[in-house]
């Protein structure tokens, strides 16, 4: 048996989710049971689609597309956390009863900065994940916690970006 580290997708540029994914494809092809766990995401994304075709390879995201958060009423706020805590039990559900060798926590970085997630429960997580479990977190300006958990930790920085010439995030690049 591996023991299983934890990674920290991080930084102000593109490629966390990214990354992730590519690590979740590399899993699978490897013949390990794989679990997303998308927070702060609801919209229809290109890789939902390729997932879909990848038995090794489950997701578990809202529903409901909220918006930003800049965006969100408080009603829809306590929606989503509500939404993010059971997402959050039912992949602890899912690692505890050995239906995930892999599980990546994309985007959580947000909720755990924003209050839309039991912040305690996800440190509990980390403190205790089974010594076999390879985890993932993505998302920019991690909490300390999440940041000391880790043993990998990479950056992504932002030297140039086509939306600083106006060009808008593209379906299958960016989404």
């Amino acid at each position: 048996m591996n023991k299983g580290l934890i990674h920290l997708y991080t930084g102000e540029g593109k490629g966390k989710t990214t990354a992730a994914m590519g690590l979740a494809l590399r899993a699978a092809g490897a013949g390990k049971k794989v679990l997303i766990l998308q927070f702060m995401k609801g919209r229809d994304t290109g890789e939902l689609h390729s997932i879909a075709h990848i038995p090794a390879i489950r997701i578990l995201r809202s529903e409901k597309d909220f918006g930003f958060f800049s965006s969100m009423s408080q009603v829809d706020k306590e929606a989503l956390t509500k939404i993010h805590n059971r997402l959050l039990d039912e992949a602890v559900r899912q690692v505890s009863a050995g239906e995930a060798e892999l599980l990546i926590l994309d985007e959580v970085t947000y909720p755990v900065n924003w209050g839309l997630l039991d912040v305690d429960k996800l440190k509990d997580f980390l403190k205790e994940k089974p010594e076999e479990l390879e985890l993932v977190c993505t998302g920019r300006d991690a909490a300390d916690f999440i940041v000391d958990a880790a043993d990998y930790i990479t950056e992504m920085r932002c030297i140039r970006h086509p939306f600083e010439k106006g060009i808008p995030a593209r379906r299958g690049v960016e989404f």
